[in-house]
């Protein structure tokens, strides 16, 4: 017998350590709906698994398989669905931005980057509504700050 959906959700809800809170908040849900889903209670739909699997990184096929999904409304799913948000998008940059410092000639431009990215990293932290993400964003800003300056050449 397949999976149920709602058990492979609670998994990979409970490996990211969320409560049903978290991810109800993440998928603009109630907390019950979550419930609901993870007991099998009810098949969600559509929309509410292309939002998953973007919450999980993966495409929307990829979470339905070999589970209890009905096959028709598996059929409809997207076939890929944003997986990153907004800020994960920024802090990546941000990383992009910090190696490309490290090359040579990068030093110059450094004092300019690092001042930029603070500007955005503080408006990012304020639009950021997710606890786990404003956290990452000030972590950003605490090692954007505690950067070691290099000299000029």
């Amino acid at each position: 017998m397949p999976e149920s959906l709602g058990r492979r959700v609670a998994a990979l809800r409970s490996k990211l350590g969320w409560t049903q809170q978290e991810l109800a908040d993440r998928l603009a849900v109630s907390r019950v709906a979550v419930s609901h889903l993870e007991a099998g209670m009810t098949d969600p739909g559509e929309r509410t698994v292309a939002l998953l699997a973007g919450v999980f990184k993966l495409e929307p096929h990829e979470l339905v398989a070999d589970t209890s999904y009905p096959v028709a409304k598996a059929e409809r799913l997207p076939v890929v669905v944003p997986r990153w948000t907004e800020v994960e998008h920024q802090l990546a940059l941000l990383e992009n931005d910090l190696a490309w410092l490290e090359r040579p000639g990068g030093a110059d431009a450094e004092p300019l980057v690092v001042e930029q990215w603070d500007v955005r990293l503080a408006a990012l932290a304020e639009e950021a509504l997710d606890r786990s993400e404003r956290e990452a964003v000030e972590e950003a800003r605490r090692r954007l700050r505690a950067r070691p300056r290099r000299p000029r050449p």
